[in-house]
């Protein structure tokens, strides 16, 4: 280890001193209880119990802290008294009063011994103090004297007010830490505050020890090559001549003084600022003295003093710690003639009452009680420690402890010092716009907003912003999302089973086209419309192209072809419908009573001129319609924000045109069905064609009553279905009976069934 030569020349020369006689030595005697806690594991703490700001004879204290010390023991016993945090395991203290760093060894010499003996080129790891870490010192000359002694042996000392910026040297300190913010961000809080204000020429009071010149060094770095000047600076210690220094202040006109020193020595300026009646400063306090409530006392007795603004550490109050203090309040007894050996003083701890503990300086107050959790937190984590207690088979060393320290992310006390605010009104939750009221703007009402916009703060936090077509938000968004682009592919699994339909209506057609070609001259053949049988089941067959053109992403050519197929193909089978009922009533009804009409439908064929009529007819209405009309590929943006339905927007009051001839068809089936419900049973196709137009009229039915309650992407492979089921309805109810009749009753299959058929329903309607 690197380490200065006159620190390492007084430790040899302490512990040649000292190592003989250490074990007879002792501090000032007290109840055990207050000093000393036996446990588990050992946290030595030394505390400026008295305090000494100068190495000359002193028969009485200067000072008296027990706060600070207090919040270790307490510290310690809420760890133990804790179930959470090192549980079944206790911790021990040993607490010494380390009042100067010129004859206070004996306490760290103490700490780091073994049996009373310190060996200090014993191997590593090897015959080491029960001590796992060390809480202190407070100032940074007391940690630069003690130091060397604790980094030998890699014991962890947590220093709760050395700010120094030397102990940030690893390679010199490796096992140093601290609680408090380093001088480099005091300097920094300091130099933030004069550029505010726009202060360029000032004084920096400082201490005459290592804290004090290292705060000017880092001073002199942060003010160099910018616009602030020193216009003086001095050291201070117990010998200054403080009317010389502010003689000097004034003869350069500084209003300005950084004072970065201790408590005591401030006591001291403060005192000669009174008598020498120093008025109208500004005075920057560091954080060793901002929050000192004797200081405060002082400044509040000084007329016209000026202004004083402090850099501080968080004046966190502790909880449990004012109760702490009233039910065991700090008591010292030092009859013991030993005690003044060691400091030159003598103890009145035990005069001090409970609220002056209690009120003490707050400002590292908070920093000892972290550094005792700390050290506890980094115990618990090498212990391995769970709901149900510690691992006893770890052996911890202090080396062991730093490397925790170093990775521990640790917060207590969370929104425990919060900023006072004064405002109209609370700033608005994220996703609100606000909604002035009055005539200031800091006066509103934050109203959420809704589906379908967003609020941007930065942009404009009064109005809600609407998103465009392709993107949605929630209710109370701060920025919208793309919507996710919805229709049914090829792939899906609707779609496969719909076009695997497809394919068998079609397999189907052709099977009964063969099956009725090879029985083509059988009266149940000629019976269900001969020839034209094979035109109802082809147009069947090519109506069933439309379903194919209902999935994949919509287009227009697409949108044309999903209609196109169907509405024209399956007119002519509705054509072929009304040409079979028709002719069957001509036959049996109308020929006997208009024989021309009869003679003239035979003559020109005009079931074929009929047909031929109505597929022209509605090819023209179709062509009208695409012309004027056409079907084109639209999103849905309505039926759900979140997502974008591709599908197909239809004109219906232009498409009303091709559905025309279909509706009259559908119409006049009905009403020749129901002339020829009387006629021969194998003639008669009343109720079968009856039948199909009642599934057809179902079908769509279902479809519109679906399509109105949902308009999602599944909604293109539902009127596919719907397609598809028209045409299913007349293949099977239709033509399925007589190819029953074919296949499995060829017995009725004659011309003389049906001529007895004929003769019976002649002596029927001549009775």
């Amino acid at each position: 280890l690197l380490m200065d030569g006159w620190i390492m020349t007084h430790i040899v020369a302490y512990l040649c001193v000292l190592g003989s006689f250490l074990n007879g030595f002792d501090q000032c005697t007290v109840p055990e209880s207050e000093f000393q806690l036996e446990g588990d594991y050992l946290i030595g703490g030394l505390f400026d119990i008295h305090q000494v700001n100068s190495s000359f004879y002193h028969h009485r204290p200067e000072a008296i802290d027990c706060s600070r010390f207090q919040l270790m023991r307490f510290s310690v016993e809420e760890i133990n008294n804790s179930t959470k945090l090192l549980p079944n395991v206790s911790l021990g203290y040993e607490i010494f009063d380390h009042c100067t760093d010129s004859v206070n060894f004996p306490g760290p010499l103490n700490l780091i011994a073994v049996n009373g003996l310190i060996q200090p080129l014993e191997e590593p790891h090897k015959n080491l103090s029960k001590v796992i870490a060390v809480v202190g010192t407070y100032t940074s000359p007391q940690a630069r004297a003690v130091a060397p002694l604790f980094m030998m042996n890699l014991i962890p000392m947590v220093s709760y007010g050395a700010a120094s910026s030397i102990f940030s040297r690893r390679q010199i300190y490796p096992s140093f830490m601290r609680t408090v913010h380093a001088s480099k961000d005091v300097i920094e809080v300091i130099f933030s505050i004069l550029t505010e204000f726009n202060w360029k020429w000032v004084a920096f009071l400082y201490v005459d020890d290592s804290y004090g010149i290292d705060g000017l060094q880092l001073f002199l770095k942060k003010i160099k090559d910018t616009d602030i000047c020193l216009a003086y600076n001095k050291a201070l210690d117990h010998y200054s001549d403080y009317k010389a220094i502010f003689k000097q202040i004034n003869a350069q006109n500084v209003n300005v003084i950084i004072v970065f020193a201790p408590e005591w020595t401030v006591e001291e300026l403060m005192k000669s600022v009174k008598q020498i009646n120093v008025t109208n400063k500004v005075w920057i306090a560091g954080d060793a003295w901002s929050l000192n409530k004797k200081i405060r006392d002082q400044i509040q007795g000084i007329k016209s003093i000026g202004t004083v603004l402090g850099v501080a550490e968080p004046n966190m109050t502790i909880p449990g710690f004012r109760e702490f203090i009233y039910s065991f309040k700090a008591q010292t007894h030092c009859e013991n003639a030993k005690q003044q050996k060691f400091c030159n003083q003598i103890c009145h701890c035990s005069s001090l009452t409970a609220e002056e503990i209690i009120d003490a300086d707050p400002s590292f107050s908070f920093p000892v009680y972290s550094a005792v959790y700390s050290i506890a937190h980094a115990l618990h984590n090498i212990l391995q420690c769970g709901a149900y207690g510690c691992k006893a088979n770890i052996k911890v060393y202090p080396h062991m402890v730093i490397l925790c320290l170093l990775s521990l992310n640790l917060t207590l006390f969370k929104n425990c010092v919060q900023v006072p605010t004064s405002v109209c009104s609370t700033e608005c939750d994220v996703g609100y716009k606000k909604t002035q009221y009055g005539i200031h703007k800091c006066c509103f009402n934050c109203t959420i907003c809704p589906n379908g916009t967003y609020n941007n703060i930065t942009e404009d936090p009064y109005s809600c912003i609407n998103c465009n077509n392709t993107q949605w938000s929630e209710e109370g968004s701060t920025s919208c999302s793309l919507r996710v682009v919805e229709y049914t592919p090829f792939t899906d699994i609707w779609a496969i089973g719909i076009m695997v339909g497809a394919f068998i209506l079609v397999f189907i057609s052709l099977a009964l086209s063969v099956l009725f070609a090879l029985n083509y001259n059988t009266p149940v053949v000629k019976s269900a419309g001969g020839p034209m049988c094979f035109l109802i089941l082809g147009c069947l067959s090519l109506s069933s192209l439309s379903v194919f053109f209902y999935f994949g992403e919509p287009t227009v050519a697409f949108c044309i072809l999903r209609y196109l197929p169907f509405l024209l193909f399956f007119t002519v089978c509705l054509a072929c419908f009304v040409v079979r009922s028709f002719q069957i009533v001509c036959i049996f009804k109308i020929a006997a009573q208009i024989p021309k009409l009869h003679s003239w439908w035979m003559k020109y064929h005009g079931q074929w001129l009929f047909i031929t009529v109505a597929f022209v007819t509605q090819a023209i209405f179709l062509l009208i319609n695409y012309i004027y009309a056409p079907p084109s590929s639209k999103m849905d943006i309505y039926w759900n924000p979140q997502k974008i339905i591709l599908g197909c927007d239809i004109d219906f009051k232009a498409a009303l045109i091709s559905l025309v001839l279909p509706l009259l068809f559908c119409f006049l089936c009905f009403v020749f069905s129901y002339m020829g419900k009387d006629l021969p049973k194998n003639y008669n196709e009343a109720k079968a064609i009856t039948f199909c137009l009642l599934l057809l009229i179902l079908t769509w039915i279902i479809f519109a009553t679906g399509s109105i309650l949902y308009q999602g992407k599944y909604m293109q492979p539902l009127q596919s279905l719907a397609v598809l089921s028209s045409l299913y309805s007349f293949l099977l109810w239709y033509f399925f009976p007589k190819c029953y009749i074919i296949i499995f009753q060829p017995q009725k299959n004659t011309h003389h069934y049906f001529q007895n058929l004929i003769q019976s329903y002649t002596k029927t309607i001549s009775q």
